[in-house]
């Protein structure tokens, strides 16, 4: 008998009324039942959160790392059992799955570091004019607030890491929903953040129906909004809550550029192994996976045939399998969408070199070529493990074809001219510009987030981090300066 998974509220572990399934999208086996907090726990959670704001922004910096650091070692202890749990109740395959749980481990461990040196303090001297002799001015950075961090189910544990790690070295109160698909890996953080001496309040994790985020959402004890997922929600809750700071990280069709003077064998099968390999990882659900090959004309016949042996040299299958690339997609839903875009495509004159198969929520990893501009899968993020390749004349129309999406999250360009890499990085409307490999390279500590509808802020530990405070200037008087 399954045990039910409580939800963490206030820094204690509390079940509500209700419970809900958690089922594995490759076999359909139940992962876990997790508790679902009532309304009036919801309230106290936000409450805890609320009254503890000001304990929290002044909690001294070691505590907050120390914090952090016992996480991320408790992450390396607990490797490989939260990896077959990420890959139980997401379906990524457990090589990936792992992977996830060393960038969470990093995610904290970076954490740790920006609370040791964040806040520190800026002096300016205001003595550059005449009123100002004898003043300095020293700015900080305090909290905004409790943040309400939404967590999507395509990497369960490491995007939980990125709300819940950078507000906590800020010393902003969270409180984090999980994605209703993939709860549990994002209550393990709680587990871990238990064994801490952070004070009540400062932390929860609430498992909230989607249908009830709105009053969340609009709750002016939460001023400060963290979402990561589709364009469509982000935009919705900012558009609901004018006033408040969120930040989006939202959806791409991610491009990777490959030019003409790539043209070496060696060259080719480089670009050809990334595109496959990234245009397939996590099932293509990965806002940065590889959707569009633009490739110059001068390569394009002998990239094409690579990137489609490529493809079909990825292993799918069981999750649980070591040799497994590429595993089902979260659900039975999302694997027809999928399948109606590719569909589609074929119907408007595309061309299918290889996948466009489903079988209940796997979808074979597919490429496309001679796609219509207006068709679905051309204009929108597919989340899926599709591909479509095109063909252009050299670099500006490669750039052209880069910025004609919607979105601009990044974009990858395999070239060996350094000039060439300062042109696309002035020139593509993206957040950022991958030299020699795919756009799905991510550092954890690095600024990520998009241009145009991929969203507004960035994550990334110290970017998150100030994106979760404000700047307050002390003025000093009748200084000997």
């Amino acid at each position: 008998m399954t045990s039910t998974t409580a939800f963490w509220l206030a820094g204690r572990q509390v079940t509500g009324e209700d419970t809900f399934d958690v089922t594995s999208p490759w076999d359909g086996r139940l992962v876990g039942k997790v508790s679902v907090p009532t309304d009036a726990q919801v309230e106290e959670a936000v409450a805890a959160a609320y009254a503890v704001r000001d304990e929290f922004a002044a909690t001294p910096a070691h505590v907050r790392a120390a914090a952090l650091d016992h996480v991320s070692r408790r992450l390396v202890e607990r490797t490989e059992e939260i990896a077959q749990l990420i890959s139980a109740e997401n379906g990524k395959p457990i090589k990936w799955a792992r992977g996830e749980v060393g960038r969470a481990v990093s995610v904290f461990r970076f954490a740790a570091e920006e609370a040791r040196r964040f806040n520190g303090g800026e002096a300016q001297r205001l003595d550059t004019d005449l009123g100002g002799q004898g003043r300095l001015a020293l700015t900080r950075r305090f909290p905004k607030g409790v943040v309400l961090g939404i967590a999507p189910f395509n990497f369960p544990l490491n995007l939980c890491a990125h709300k819940v790690a950078p507000a906590i070295a800020a010393g902003a109160p969270i409180i984090l929903k999980p994605a209703p698909a993939t709860p549990l890996s994002g209550l393990i953080i709680g587990d871990l953040l238990a064994e801490t001496e952070l004070p009540a309040g400062s932390w929860s994790i609430l498992p909230v129906a989607n249908d009830k985020m709105p009053a969340l959402v609009q709750d002016e004890r939460l001023p400060v909004i963290s979402f990561t997922g589709s364009e469509k929600v982000g935009y919705a809750i900012m558009d609901s809550v004018p006033r408040k700071h969120c930040t989006l990280e939202l959806g791409g069709n991610g491009a990777a550029v490959v030019l003409g003077d790539y043209a070496s064998d060696a060259d080719l099968d480089w670009a050809a192994t990334r595109i496959a390999t990234f245009s397939n990882y996590q099932g293509g659900q990965s806002c940065i996976s590889v959707q569009r090959v633009i490739a110059d004309a001068s390569v394009y016949d002998r990239l094409l045939p690579r990137i489609v042996a490529a493809v079909e040299a990825q292993v799918t299958g069981d999750p649980a399998d070591d040799k497994t690339d590429v595993g089902p997609l979260v659900s039975e839903d999302a694997a027809k969408r999928v399948e109606s875009w590719v569909k589609e495509a074929v119907e408007a004159g595309a061309t299918l070199l290889t996948g466009g198969d489903r079988d209940g929520a796997s979808y074979a990893p597919t490429v496309l070529t001679d796609v219509p501009a207006d068709t679905t899968i051309s204009c929108e993020e597919v989340f899926g493990p599709v591909l479509t390749v095109q063909k252009v004349d050299g670099e500006v129309e490669a750039f052209a074809a880069v910025n004609s999406s919607k979105y601009g999250l990044q974009a990858g360009v395999f070239t060996h001219d350094l000039q060439v890499a300062f042109r696309a990085h002035r020139a593509l409307e993206v957040g950022g510009v991958v030299i020699g490999d795919v756009p799905s390279y991510r550092a954890d500590q690095m600024p990520y987030g998009g241009a145009k509808q991929s969203g507004v802020g960035r994550e990334g530990v110290k970017f998150a981090m100030d994106d979760y405070t404000y700047e307050r200037v002390l003025v000093l008087t009748g200084l000997a300066l």
